[in-house]
This record gives structure tokens, sequence and C-alpha cells, in this order.
């Protein structure tokens, strides 16, 4: 066993380690610092395979943006969970054959790409091209109209977010964009000229010792 695949066996492990302790962590806080983690063992992964453009993209993405988004809002809007935790055990049968079709399905899709019986020779002048530029040219090349069926996806989701925020309810106060933007400077401030609730002494009263 070389350095390499020792490396690749610890880093799996504590991916697996990192990814266990997400599901199964009381804490949000410690939930989301457990993803950090599995998070960084996968970009270290993706190292050892000479992807260094995706583990650079990961740890830059997910680990320096979007994760400490996740723990922001986790620690500024102190969720209970113990809400989350009930029914666990009833939900457990169905989630658990869920989860089994899914790394069926995975297995049935990838068990292609770990044939080490055959493998493919790499032609020389595909091995001289750097993996971001192959990356770029097989996702804007072959890989064209799944970018683009997962950018609608993007974009829907976004849409549906916003929907769900904007919508009406009773418990939160909504306020409406459009009116906003339509809104005038008189509509804001209005000058109104009154007159004193309480009169003023004469001037002679004023002088008097």
């Amino acid at each position: 066993m070389n350095s390499t695949t020792a490396l690749f066996y610890v880093f799996s492990a504590a991916l697996l380690g990192a990814s266990f302790g997400v599901i199964t962590a009381r804490s949000t806080v410690h939930a989301a610092l457990y993803l950090v983690l599995a998070f960084f063992s996968a970009a270290c992964v993706w190292m050892l395979l000479k992807a260094e453009f995706l583990a650079i993209a990961l740890v830059l993405v997910y680990v320096g943006a979007v994760m400490v988004l996740f723990l922001f809002v986790v620690m500024m809007l102190d969720i209970n969970t113990d809400a989350f935790r009930q029914n666990f055990w009833k939900h457990f049968p169905l989630a658990g054959v869920v989860g089994a079709l899914i790394a069926l399905e995975m297995t049935l899709v990838l068990r292609g790409g770990f044939d080490l019986a055959s493998p493919k020779p790499v032609p020389p002048e595909v091995a001289a091209i750097p993996n971001t530029k192959l990356l770029g040219i097989e996702i804007y090349t072959d890989y064209l109209y799944p970018l683009q069926l997962a950018a609608v996806l993007l974009l829907v989701a976004i849409i549906a977010a916003i929907a769900l925020t904007l919508r009406e309810r009773k418990d939160t106060k909504r306020v409406d964009p459009s009116e906003q933007v339509r809104v005038k400077r008189a509509d804001r401030v209005r000058i109104v000229k009154m007159a004193p609730e309480v009169e003023l002494p004469p001037a002679s009263e004023e002088k008097a010792p």
C-alpha cells in the first residue's frame, strides 16, 4: 500500500464519519460543522484523483460561502430541533428504503467507472490538456443539454423559494414591493397646518411686573 492509497482510506473514513455525524448530531451547529468536515474530506479525495479544479471549487463555494451562510442562519434563528426528531423511528423504515434505492441507482450508474480490468487508453493529445480546460470542453459540448436542464431546475427552485417567501400569511407582516416602487414623495410625507391647542397669553400680561 502506497501513500496515495493510505490517504484515500483516511479521507474516505473521515468523509463517512462526518456524513454520519451530520444526520446524528443533536445540535444544528455541530451538524453544520460536520458537513464542513465532509466537504473538506471530499475535496481531499478529489485532489488525490487529480481533479484540482473541483476540489478548489468545493472548498471555496461550499465550505467558504454556503456553509458560512448556513452557520449564520442557524445561529441567528436559534432553531428548536426537538420537534424535528419527533416520530423519527416511525419514518425510519421508509427513509431506509428510499436511501437503499438511491444507493442502488448510483451503483448501477457509476459501476462502469470502477471497471479497472479493461481501462480505456487516454489519447496523448487529451492527456496534454489541463483538467480544468478538459472539464469545460466536456460540459459545453457533450453535456450541454444536461447543464441547461440543471440550470432550468435551479431557476425554478429560486422562483419557487421567492414565491413561498412572498406569500401572504396571517402571522407575518407582508409588504408589497410593487406598492413600494410606485410610491411618491407626497405619499410619504404630508405637511398639515393645525391651529394651536393652547392660546398664547396677551402681550400686555407678558410685560406686566
